[in-house]
């Protein structure tokens, strides 16, 4: 079957070559560029009479639709408006997008992404992605097919089965809406061409009552699957999606902990996978931390690291900040490396008769023997104030998703032992961060080195202003997935995670008092091409590239594609 247009999608902007005429031209939203066509165009593609008669620019575009964009009043409205842009004219909604990045990232990624998921069922409109189906797994591969792409044509897979959705739990068959969100980042970030992506939710049921109580729901009408039928079921997904698109990264979102570590640990060492929520979050956390150390005048081997909701995002930032140590010799043995670490999950401290631990949480447990003589509350529960007093940690992370949870008696106590504690409160979304920055910097009278997850405005004490660090992932992952797809890397290691933290960490100047640690989202088109030129790199040299970068700058320059209007040919 012939296709509606064609473009070469891996380079630049080529020309768009369309074959179908009139109405038909303007219902795709690659196709269509409204008003933006010109009078030789319309009268190729058979489009007088089919709209106004005046031409206007690509700019003159984005002006209307950013002021109707403005003049939605609720976030969850502006969300759906821009999606009914992307699906009228996709090029269109990408400048608007790229053009007001800083503004805009908060509405179709974290955290507004979180209502639209929740009402996905009830503002569902036009299908966008593939729905995958545990009760149908006979049918995975024509889904796959049917959505039109070629193996040469797929950079990234972008896959969620919703059962950890941000801070909000299982949401079933509305994840699909994270996987959108994000290959929307990758392509306004990086400029990975929207064409070469594909987001998928895999349909196991949900748990969630809510959603199978509503009649509205659109998903499987049982509870979540799990054990043997889950695995099969994933691993007839990957075998499938290899096999049909051999050279795309398969970047994992949202799985939930009992699953994620597992399924990144079994496909790692054999296909090109990604698991976002793991190494995306670690990297740009350790990227922050090295250029808080840096600031504080310190080593990596001097850190006492205390991580409050040690699941799969806590966990990966240990392991990535664990591999640094090991790489850069901080650490000389991995048993070394590992005693760096104060893990506290819902019960407290993570200790080594805990039987309710997963694996990928039993390596960081400490020993009982070692907490005895602590002096706590409950030695059964070891909470966080007791670690903090306990161990003097020099760092303290939180992705609990606890609200409120670094309190002024735990800041004061951390601050008491550190000149410059390095605090960071992840969490997501604002109402769920462990602490605001306002208050971390006023109990640590403006001492503390600060990033978040979630946006938070500059803060001023003592007439310094604060700019806050956001740790978020949109600084990695979009500029990792471009450079993978640059030199078509077979595998994402750990080397290639870490030279992407340190190609972020490299973009700062954190010595200024106030500056961030981190660059600004502002920035993002440059921190992915600087991101995706050291992961090619990084790949060449552990052989994992099969197509080394022989002009990195330029060939990664011209991978991104650009939101533009290509010349149209008629054919």
């Amino acid at each position: 079957m012939k296709r509606e247009y064609e473009q070469a999608t891996a380079v630049g902007n080529a020309p768009l070559r369309i074959r179908t005429r009139g109405r038909a031209v303007l219902s795709n939203p690659m196709t269509n560029r409204g008003t933006a066509f010109t009078e030789a165009e319309r009268e190729a593609l058979e489009l007088d009479g089919l709209m106004p008669t005046a031409f206007t620019t690509l700019e003159n575009q984005t002006q209307r639709v950013y002021e109707q964009f403005r003049s939605t009043k609720t976030m969850l409205g502006k969300f759906l408006t821009l999606n009914a842009l992307r699906d009228r004219n996709e090029v269109l909604f990408y400048h608007l997008l790229s053009s007001h990045l800083e503004e805009m990232l908060p509405v179709v990624y974290t955290p507004t992404i979180g209502e639209a998921i929740e009402r996905f069922s009830h503002t569902y409109n036009r299908p966008r992605g593939v729905f995958l189906s545990i009760d149908h797994p006979e049918k995975v591969e024509q889904g796959l097919r049917n959505y039109g792409l070629d193996a040469e044509d797929v950079d990234l897979v972008c896959v969620t089965d919703s059962e950890g959705i941000l801070g909000i739990g299982d949401q079933g068959i509305g994840g699909i809406q994270i996987a959108i969100g994000k290959l929307s980042v990758y392509t306004a970030a990086a400029g990975v061409h929207p064409r070469r992506t594909i987001p998928i939710v895999l349909d196991t049921g949900t748990d969630n009552l809510g959603l199978l109580s509503s009649d509205m729901y659109l998903g499987e009408r049982h509870a979540r699957v799990r054990g043997e039928r889950y695995d099969e079921f994933v691993d007839q997904f990957v075998q499938t999606v290899t096999k049909l698109f051999p050279h795309a990264m398969i970047h994992w979102e949202d799985i939930g902990t009992a699953n994620a570590h597992r399924i990144l640990e079994r496909y790692r060492d054999e296909v090109c996978t990604f698991n976002d929520d793991i190494q995306g979050t670690a990297a740009v956390v350790l990227a922050a931390l090295l250029a808080g150390v840096d600031v504080t005048g310190t080593s990596l081997d001097e850190q006492r690291i205390v991580i409050f909701g040690a699941g799969s995002a806590g966990i990966g930032i240990a392991d990535l900040v664990k591999d640094q140590m090991l790489r850069t010799r901080a650490a000389r043995t991995e048993e070394e490396a590992y005693s760096h670490f104060w893990p506290i999950g819902l019960q407290g401290l993570y200790v080594d008769d805990d039987d309710t631990l997963h694996d990928f949480q039993r390596v960081y447990a400490r020993r009982r023997e070692e907490v005895a003589d602590w002096d706590v509350a409950d030695p059964e529960r070891i909470g966080l104030l007791d670690v903090i007093r306990n161990v003097r940690p020099t760092i303290l992370i939180g992705t609990s998703t606890k609200g409120g949870a670094f309190t002024q008696e735990v800041v004061e106590e951390m601050a008491r032992h550190n000149p410059r504690p390095i605090i960071f409160p992840l969490s997501n979304p604002t109402s769920r961060a462990e602490a605001t920055p306002a208050d971390i910097l006023r109990w640590t009278d403006g001492k503390a080195l600060v990033a978040t997850g979630s946006p938070f405005e500059p803060v001023t004490h003592d007439g310094i202003r604060h700019t806050i660090a956001q740790s978020n992932n949109a600084l990695i992952f979009p500029g990792l997935g471009l450079g993978v797809a640059a030199c078509r890397a077979t595998r994402i290691t750990p080397g290639m995670i870490a030279a992407a933290s340190q190609a972020l960490a490299g973009l700062v100047n954190a010595w200024r008092p106030g500056a961030p640690l981190l660059p600004g989202i502002g920035d993002l088109r440059l921190v992915s091409a600087t991101v995706a030129i050291e992961v090619a790199r990084q790949a060449a040299k552990e052989g994992v590239a099969e197509r080394p970068l022989t002009d990195p700058v330029q060939q990664v320059y011209e991978r991104m594609w650009q939101p533009r209007y290509p010349k149209v040919e008629a054919i």
